[in-house]
């Protein structure tokens, strides 16, 4: 039993180099240029070892990308997020989550340069299905989370609920994420006099707020 023990810890411990080193690497060049034998080499093991537990590249950065975004679910809304989000209103739950991609920007901008280089991997390469299915019930579980806003509010009357879930949900996504990411990589107009980065996306966040929450006297963000 406690060479079954030790077995499965080297295991782990090999995997989680191989995930720490290919996301270093992924993030800081790009996808494309980099080579399971240069992930291999940074993680001190052979190439032979990582063909054990990841059969192509594809496995490998998928597996990073499923990690990554459901560490970030974790974070933002630990385990359980109905007892977690359980004495907030619809509206308190959609502005901490608009907050969480503010802190995803101060604090992991390396995740948004790997998400956009992931992006455009998985765009270019015809990846099976089987191996995105663990990333897609990532996201499927965000979804989830998002859901309670949207269930909460029309409970307490807080969100609007005349848009569509859908709509609301991809619409937060897609703006939220989208500004974070091109300030992580610097796909922004510099004014010549500088800027306030997290100014701005604050500023995208009130819109947000403001857009899909109904108004109650005495909230001012």
């Amino acid at each position: 039993m406690l060479e079954q023990s030790k077995s499965a810890q080297n295991r782990a411990k090999k995997r989680d180099a191989f995930l720490q080193k290919g996301f270093e690497l992924f993030s800081e060049k790009s996808i494309e240029s980099v080579t399971l034998q240069d992930v291999a080499d940074a993680s001190g093991y052979g190439i032979a070892t990582l063909y054990r537990y990841y059969g192509s590249k594809a496995s490998l950065v998928v597996e990073i990308a499923t990690e990554q975004w459901a560490r970030f679910g974790i974070d933002i809304a630990k385990e359980d997020p109905e007892k977690f989000f359980l004495h907030m209103s619809g509206a308190e739950i959609f502005e901490y989550y608009l907050d969480a991609f503010i802190e995803l920007y101060r604090n992991n901008k390396k995740l948004l340069r790997f998400n956009q280089l992931f992006n455009v991997y998985i765009q270019t390469e015809k990846i099976d299905e089987e191996i995105m299915e663990p990333y897609e019930q990532v996201i499927r579980n965000l979804k989830g989370r998002f859901h309670l806003i949207y269930a909460k509010g029309e409970m307490d009357g807080t969100i609007r609920t005349d848009v569509p879930e859908e709509e609301m949900f991809s619409t937060t996504l897609h703006l939220m994420l989208a500004a974070v990411t091109r300030y992580a990589v610097g796909l922004v107009y510099t004014p010549q006099q500088g800027f306030n980065d997290e100014k701005e996306l604050e500023l995208q966040k009130q819109m947000l707020y403001k857009e899909f929450v109904v108004p109650s006297e005495g909230k001012d963000l």
